[in-house]
């Protein structure tokens, strides 16, 4: 929302020598965000220019450029001595006789962008031709500036070239832009700037002169007709509770607006368009009440406010024919019984048949309060924002239609000519709220700053509210104002004690250092995460963090069986896409996106790791209770909220493609494989401390049934999977052949590894080492041999690792060879060879009872 500087000192007094910068910076202290400063910024000749001719030509890139000669008249600041100026300009929506806007050698535009003759495009050019935004008059650069239309060419009809454009178009004066939020609409409009700048200096008497302050006359019979007539299918909700309508017979339509409002509406971002628009608009930016104007002889029957029927259009005035909502609110005309006409969406815009014309004598002026959710949906449903539907969706002060319509109505009498009919409508159905029992040092409570009791009260009583005093001692009964709705709600305890924070300052609430508590540190859990995020960036895997939102057909493509509890996802009310409506029930699910956006953007060797959070109802949803805002949710309300919620363990992905070690000068390159995946997920057991067992899973998907690895604690809890995905898997993710991967249980890992480990002190004498190699069937896993070995060979085992697997001549089909070689040492001495024989002949014989295993 723009505020000229001049605008806004009618209705507050300025700190003397207030700048925009200094108004600006006021209110920001007030809770408002400063959006721009406009105006006041341009230095030197910039001067209404008429455009003699030009010659046009196209560059080799395309784009066309007019070789200008434009009359600029005699200029003081730098002397023309009436020649004509010759200017390159890049803007094509001009014709010969336009008048322009022209910055001549010498200016400085907004920013401090200096003007001066220059060569371009192998001419002189003298200056520039200007579009809206180069002298910071909007946000346009479609085009150059062309007065006629821009301000009209009734208004324009006294301007010769050279004439001051600066003073023209008001850009010597200052016009600060806030940003308003959804809860302050009320400053959508001077009147509420004027109002937050009064209160940051300090709210002083007689300091704010209000606008809507005018003498408005009662409602009466005479009236033009309105009926209020509406469903309310917004929870009971009626959409429209004020209606004023004013007539003023009589008007010259075709009449100029004055030049101070002209200047004043480009000021604020608009275009003059008519007198009756320009009224409207006018009145709309002072008040923050949007109005419409309608030709009253086109008007033959009664308005009507009441939602769309089936099947009912609008041409709206954007001259876009529209197709109704039935939960649209419009404004209609009754006709003569038979039929009606839709004059326009209430609150939004206004149709085509009935908008004011220059042959417009009588005009009907409408000043209407709408419901903020029924305009907001309007101008959703047909993407069609308007100043007007800005306001009305953020709430707009019921108790202002009467003094908008009235001060509308003097607008156009006194530039336009005619009388105001002395018939008032003004259906009045607003409801003041209740007021609200406020505990005045609860304020103090919910600030943590002492506030006196008279200091609360006056800054209410500033802001707009009444305030009287209570039965109960320490309370007051305080009823907000009308341009407030933000403050109506069931418990608005805390929306006061911000206004009284706000209202007093910010800055005088002081900055206190927490005292941190004595803290513990980080949790198991957090350290397990972290030990598993620095074992897989230790074994060369790039962390990832990727959407936890999948496609419907994922379980299928990943060749999850039915039955499979993967299945089971939670889908969502609302995605944020429809291709990706459901939660994810494995972190691998979500990963192989990432993996197929490296591998498409070039990147051929990828290893990838993400840690997170999965999704796992195991069935059907719970409906969860939506349990009231006034309060904290029951017991009851909190076990089934709880109780919906599905579970959500803690689980690490690990992909990888490519090479997973680099050719080069040393040798050949190896691909990744299945093995790879299995010894990161023992580096991360290892880096926990937590044994674990990796056994052959022939069924697992999406694993390939022969290089899937089942990963499980000693007492058989499942850690997780490692091992190459399917081929059929990798086709239909469109994934490279041989890709890999791995999941793990981050929950398991941390409830395995919560245990104190026992330190066991290094043996300093030698070790013993021993091969033996070992005949048994093919279908015997070997980690059942090692495992057996191991039993077998006791305490002075230090560790056992297979070296060699062979099969081949000599080796009985069905059959193969493990080789393992182990290591023995004893903590108080030196093994003698006997000893070593003796636990090596334990252990073979451990596994031939175990698993049939045969010394070669």
């Amino acid at each position: 929302m723009r505020a000229p500087l001049t605008w806004l000192a009618e209705y507050t007094d300025l700190a003397p020598g207030a700048t925009g910068v200094d108004v600006a910076a006021s209110l920001v202290s007030v809770g408002l965000e400063e959006e721009d400063l406009h105006g006041g910024d341009i230095t030197g000749p910039l001067v209404v220019g008429r455009v003699l001719e030009f010659e046009e030509t196209i560059q080799k890139n395309g784009k066309p450029i007019r070789f200008c000669v434009v009359d600029v008249g005699h200029h003081g600041q730098m002397v023309t001595e009436g020649k004509h100026q010759e200017i390159v300009c890049g803007a094509t929506n001009f014709e010969v006789g336009d008048l322009v806007v022209v910055v001549l050698p010498g200016a400085v535009l907004p920013g401090g962008f200096q003007i001066s003759a220059r060569k371009t495009y192998g001419r002189i050019s003298n200056g520039m031709i200007c579009a809206e935004d180069e002298i910071g008059l909007g946000h346009d650069h479609a085009g150059i500036i062309v007065l006629p239309r821009l301000l009209g060419e009734e208004h324009v009809a006294g301007v010769q070239p050279g004439d001051d454009a600066i003073a023209l178009l008001g850009l010597g004066e200052e016009t600060i832009e806030a940003n308003v939020t959804p809860d302050r609409g009320y400053c959508f409009s001077v009147r509420g700037l004027a109002r937050e700048y009064w209160h940051s200096q300090g709210s002083p008497a007689g300091g704010f002169r209000d606008p809507a302050h005018i003498e408005t006359p009662m409602g009466n019979d005479t009236g033009f007709p309105v009926v209020l007539t509406d469903e309310a299918p917004l929870g009971g909700v009626d959409g429209c509770d004020r209606f004023v309508a004013r007539v003023v017979r009589g008007v010259d339509a075709s009449a100029p607006s004055p030049a101070w409002m002209q200047k004043r509406i480009a000021q604020m971002g608009m275009r003059p368009i008519s007198l009756a628009v320009d009224v409207t608009n006018y009145v709309m930016m002072a008040l923050g009440q949007p109005l419409h104007a309608y030709d009253l002889d086109t008007l033959t029957g009664p308005i009507v406010v009441r939602r769309a029927r089936p099947g009912e259009t609008l041409t709206t005035l954007d001259d876009v024919e529209r197709s109704l909502d039935p939960e649209d609110l419009l404004i209609t005309d009754a006709g003569d019984g038979e039929a009606d006409t839709v004059l326009g969406l209430a609150g939004v815009m206004g149709g085509a048949s009935s908008e004011v014309r220059d042959s417009t004598t009588n005009v009907l002026i409408e000043a209407a309060h709408f419901d903020p959710t029924s305009v907001a949906r309007t101008s959703r449903r047909h993407r069609l924002v308007s100043e007007a539907s800005k306001r009305f969706e953020r709430g707009v002060d019921p108790a202002v239609p009467a003094a908008a319509a009235e001060m509308a109505a003097r607008l156009l009498v006194e530039h336009g000519g005619g009388r105001i009919d002395p018939g008032v409508t003004d259906l009045d159905q607003t409801t003041r709220p209740a007021p609200y029992r406020l505990e005045v040092d609860e304020t103090s409570r919910i600030v943590g700053v002492e506030y006196p009791r008279e200091r609360v009260i006056q800054i209410l009583r500033d802001l707009g509210a009444e305030v009287a005093e209570s039965p109960e001692e320490g309370f007051v009964d305080v009823r907000p104002p009308s341009w407030r709705p933000d403050l109506v709600n069931d418990s608005p305890a805390p929306d006061y004690a911000e206004e009284v924070a706000r209202i007093d300052g910010y800055n005088n609430i002081p900055s206190v250092t927490p005292t941190p508590s004595e803290g513990r540190g980080l949790t198991h859990g957090q350290k397990v995460r972290r030990v598993v995020a620095d074992a897989l960036a230790g074994a060369g895997f790039t962390e990832v963090l990727s959407y936890p939102f999948v496609a419907d057909d994922l379980a299928d493509r990943m060749m999850l069986p039915p039955g499979d509890d993967r299945r089971l996802a939670v889908r969502l009310a609302n995605p944020l896409s429809e291709e990706r409506p459901l939660m994810r029930t494995s972190v691998l699910a979500s990963l192989v996106d990432v993996l197929r956006r490296n591998v498409s953007r070039g990147h051929k060797d990828v290893a990838l790791f993400e840690m997170g959070l999965v999704f796992r109802p195991g069935g059907p949803l719970r409906r969860a209770p939506i349990p009231s805002v006034s309060g904290r949710p029951s017991g009851p309300d909190l076990e089934q909220l709880y109780a919906a919620v599905p579970a959500q363990p803690r689980r690490v992905g690990v992909l990888a493609t490519g090479s997973a070690e680099q050719a080069g000068w040393w040798g050949a390159g190896r691909p990744v494989e299945w093995s790879d995946m299995v010894a990161a997920v023992e580096a991360v057991a290892a880096a926990l401390v937590v044994p674990v067992v990796v056994t052959a899973d022939a069924d697992h998907a999406p694993w390939h049934p022969g290089r899937c690895a089942r990963i499980a604690l000693a007492d058989g809890t499942v850690v997780g999977h490692a091992g190459e995905l399917h081929p059929k898997v990798l086709t239909a993710l469109d994934l490279p052949p041989r890709t890999v991967g791995a999941e793990i249980d981050v929950d398991v890992l941390t409830v395995a590894s919560d245990r104190a480990v026992q330190a066991v002190s290094f043996s300093t004498f030698p070790a013993a080492l021993t091969d033996i190699a070992l005949l048994v069937r093919t279908d015997v896993p070997a980690g059942d041999v090692e495992a057996a070995l191991r039993r077998g060979a006791g305490e002075a085992l230090e560790g056992v690792s297979l070296f060699d697997v062979y099969e081949g001549e000599r080796i009985e089909a069905g059959h193969r060879s493990l080789a393992y070689r182990l290591t023995f040492r004893a903590a108080d001495r030196t093994l003698t060879t006997e000893e070593v024989n003796g636990f090596r002949d334990a252990a073979v014989a451990a596994a031939t009872q175990s698993v049939g295993a045969v010394q070669r």
